[in-house]
């Protein structure tokens, strides 16, 4: 992960740490962070370094305990095996276990996992792309049985590789032609999951624990789903009141805990889900902090960060669900965050974090999340306001959504 999106709770984590007299350690594959970043020990390795030689690098420094902060999922398999190489060095790692996290990169595991414990799934299939290509068993009725599957379900349908993440690959089938399509292997044919498309909000929860102890952290808010894809941070992104789901989701709170329980689950997973018609449908359950972490953090006082140093120092952590003790709001400022509107930024609002996005070696904008107390709404509408009129910033259209937000569920 790029670690500035972790900013600020993982600086905080690791000055919490420092104040007793403990160092941290980070190994990164990407970016040069600074002391502002991570203000301990660095060491960069090559991004394709094996789980071994990661698991000998933080030994070779000489950790007592280790955690795992990676994404995206590929990155997360890695630190499960080096996890395994670790525990047998007696260096404990905060870290789902690899017969786990095996089973929750596979997107198509994930919806027979989460069936399994009683979650709503979209309906949908696996596409094996031996069978397509002729690899192993010729299966001559292959293709036919597929489109059977997809008339049963009907169009339009979301196809998206089994093995990827952060949206990566997903793609729309609007008809048995886009279907037939994807049925034509090419040299770069991948397995996917097809699945019926489901419209609603898109939503998201980090739950943080071990066996025994699950914390589940507010629901965030991060746009919409629908029949095409859009770019992760596309959208306003948040995490507040909302009555209802909040209500439909406790629930699916308790389901997904004992999900995490009989899996094993040891740190933090992210879960992704669609709100639609009064229930949640789950999509992903990656084993690995999520994208909307840091909101999860600003809208409870839970530092995510801290629960896991905890858990690798052997310490108590809450279970529960962690109760919202305000707004977290996060939005793109695509074209960054003017200079003049920067400093006058943080006398509108208390802001978290405000910094670059990158995105596999791409900058993607500034990311800006801030907080508020309910009852605070109108004040910091009107405060936006002023700054927008002032400086053209925040950008028209996003003030018209915050305008939205944070009028309509006041």
């Amino acid at each position: 992960m790029h670690i500035r999106r972790a900013d600020p709770y993982i600086q905080r984590a690791v000055r919490e740490l420092a104040a007793e007299g403990i160092e941290a350690g980070l190994f990164h594959t990407s970016g040069t962070p600074g002391d502002a970043d991570f203000p301990g020990y660095r060491q960069r390795l090559d991004r394709a370094v094996t789980p071994r030689r990661l698991a000998d690098a933080v030994a070779a420094w000489g950790a007592d305990a280790a955690v795992s902060i990676s994404l995206p999922c590929e990155n997360a398999l890695r630190d499960a095996a080096a996890k395994a190489f670790l525990d047998a060095a007696g260096i404990p790692t905060v870290m789902t276990p690899l017969p786990a996290t095996l089973q929750l990169v596979d997107k198509w595991e994930t919806k027979r996992l989460c069936a399994r414990a009683g979650l709503d799934v979209p309906d949908g299939f696996r596409v094996d792309s031996d069978l397509l290509g002729g690899r192993g068993l010729p299966v001559p009725g292959y293709r036919d049985a597929l489109r059977v599957q997809a008339a049963r379900i009907g169009y339009p349908l979301m196809s998206k590789p089994v093995w990827d993440s952060t949206s990566m690959g997903i793609r729309t089938l609007r008809s048995p032609a886009d279907l037939d399509a994807q049925l034509d292997p090419g040299p770069d044919t991948v397995s996917t999951v097809v699945e019926q498309v489901i419209e609603g909000d898109l939503c998201s929860v980090d739950i943080v624990g071990r066996p025994g102890a699950y914390r589940v952290l507010p629901l965030c808010w991060t746009g919409r789903a629908g029949a095409d894809p859009v770019f992760t941070f596309a959208d306003l992104r948040w995490c507040g009141p909302r009555e209802e789901a909040d209500a439909a989701f406790t629930g699916v709170a308790r389901a997904l805990a004992g999900l995490c329980q009989d899996l094993g689950v040891h740190g933090s997973v992210n879960v992704d889900m669609i709100y639609t018609g009064g229930r949640f449908v789950v999509l992903e359950v990656n084993p690995r902090i999520g994208g909307a972490t840091t909101l999860s953090c600003a809208a409870s006082g839970t530092n995510t960060f801290s629960s896991l140093a905890r858990m690798a120092r052997g310490l108590p952590v809450p279970g529960g669900t962690a109760r919202r003790t305000g707004w977290a709001i996060e939005f793109l400022a695509a074209d960054g965050i003017p200079p003049a509107a920067r400093a006058e930024l943080g006398r509108c609002v208390r802001v978290v974090t405000a910094h670059e996005l990158v995105i596999d070696g791409t900058s993607r904008g500034d990311i800006v999340v801030f907080r508020l107390a309910e009852g605070e709404e109108q004040r910091t509408v009107k405060a936006l306001t002023e700054l927008h009129e002032a400086s053209g910033f925040p950008e028209t259209g996003l003030m018209a959504k915050l305008r939205s937000l944070l009028d309509v569920n006041r």
